[in-house]
């Protein structure tokens, strides 16, 4: 991989964190992701499950964890794909069981083929079985995975067994990150910034939105990341208005903002930003009002992520700010706010339909436990925007936000976002 080693000691950790939770007489089963495939006999590039990889580090295809809980001990087993000659020649090496240990911390250490030989003997006389899942709210699984093909098999083999999704367990924790974890973000957020300075130095009228992926796509990959984090939104005039556009081929013209919302991943942990530029290097007066409300919005509902808050209530105080934004703008009326305080809707997101906040992590949309508030440790984006498809014009500003106990820290603030410092930047 192109990112440095990881300490073995940062999956152990997040290991005890999870059979911590886990009930006595109990195994917890996790399996790598697939390959998947293309067309014909190719391949789509691995992405290795992100539950696997927070306990074990491996990131390799045709892995299992095992993890089992006793009153008397702690087991941790680990399956890893078998490599070949044939598979040494046109694949290249995979990983040995030494290397295995050395990246997990897991000492046994077994062939992935001998998995279903050995699991007999580790599941005999346990009460519960934790089985992995994707429980993301936003999920929309539509192609089988390999966890949920072996959930079938297990439970039909092995029917006499309370089977338990290990979600339930692991998601609070992976929320709350630990220090090398944040270390890994920061590093792509930095990288990210690379990212951005790029773009100053090639914005101009008439360059094509994927022109502008491409250099960033550069100077993410030179500093080893493995890429983007997400399919990049690179979106000027009038695409900024649509949320997840990624079509990205649209030529930028003068008088126009365009809206980019790309992060680097690192080390299988993303990053997640949002600026918009005036593509010809000056904001027009509009076009830096509606900026100024949304960079205002920003910093208001920054400070109101802290330990103890809940999502839902914080989204209902960020509504307070940008409707007031609104209202200066000329956008929506204060008889309107009324009109809809109490309506599922309310009049502010006629211009502003999206969330401010999610986790980060693993996932750029990482999981959580909703019914926990926000602790230290938890890291969240903050992404107040306002759309005006009838002015042709987009703006979204966004950060990655580290909650601390006393005082948050913003992974990205050395990422300009003041317009008057953007204009200078885009005029060198």
């Amino acid at each position: 991989m192109r990112y440095k080693t990881m300490p073995s000691e940062l999956f152990s950790k997040n290991r005890s964190q999870f059979w911590k939770n886990m009930t006595d007489n109990s195994i917890a089963i996790f399996h790598s992701n697939d390959l998947m495939p293309k067309n014909a006999d190719q391949l789509m590039p691995f992405v290795q499950n992100s539950d696997l990889f927070y306990l074990s580090g491996i990131d390799q295809e045709e892995t299992v964890l095992v993890i089992i809980k006793t009153r008397q001990a702690i087991e941790e087993v680990l399956f890893i794909r078998e490599t070949n000659d044939l598979i040494k020649v046109w694949e290249g090496n995979k990983l040995t069981k030494e290397q295995a240990k050395q990246i997990s911390g897991i000492k046994k250490i077994y062939w992935e083929s001998d998995f279903k030989k050995l699991l007999p003997k580790l599941i005999k006389n346990k009460k519960h079985v934790y089985l992995n899942s994707n429980e993301h709210p936003r999920a929309n699984v539509v192609v089988e995975s390999r966890d949920a093909r072996f959930k079938k098999w297990v439970e039909k083999n092995y029917p006499n067994h309370i089977y338990k999704k290990s979600a339930n367990l692991l998601y609070g924790i992976r929320a709350v990150k630990q220090k090398e974890e944040i270390d890994l973000i920061q590093t792509a957020c930095n990288i990210t910034k690379k990212g951005v300075e790029r773009v100053f130095n090639k914005l101009q009228p008439g360059i094509y939105e994927y022109e502008l992926g491409a250099e960033i796509l550069h100077e993410f990959l030179i500093n080893r990341a493995s890429g983007f984090a997400y399919d990049p939104i690179i979106a000027s005039g009038e695409n900024a208005c649509v949320l997840h556009y990624c079509t990205n081929n649209k030529q930028c013209k003068d008088g126009d903002v365009v809206l980019m919302d790309f992060g680097a991943e690192y080390g299988n942990y993303a990053s997640d930003l949002t600026r918009c530029f005036p593509v010809n290097g000056r904001f027009s007066k509009r076009q830096k009002a509606v900026y100024n409300s949304v960079l205002r919005v920003m910093k208001g509902a920054k400070k109101l992520l802290k330990p103890g808050c809940f999502l839902q209530e914080y989204e209902k105080s960020v509504g307070a700010l940008m409707e007031k934004e609104l209202v200066d703008l000329g956008l929506i009326s204060v008889k309107e706010i009324n009109k809809l305080k109490n309506h599922p809707s309310p009049a502010y997101k006629k211009y502003y339909m999206h969330g401010t906040s999610h986790h980060l992590g693993l996932d750029v949309h990482d999981v959580s436990n909703p019914q926990l508030p926000l602790s230290s440790g938890m890291v969240l984006t903050c992404e107040p925007g306002i759309y005006i498809p009838e002015e042709g014009l987009g703006i979204r500003l966004e950060n990655d936000i580290l909650i601390g106990e006393d005082k948050n820290i913003d992974l990205m603030e050395d990422i300009p976002i003041e317009p008057d410092e953007i204009e200078l930047l885009l005029n060198i």
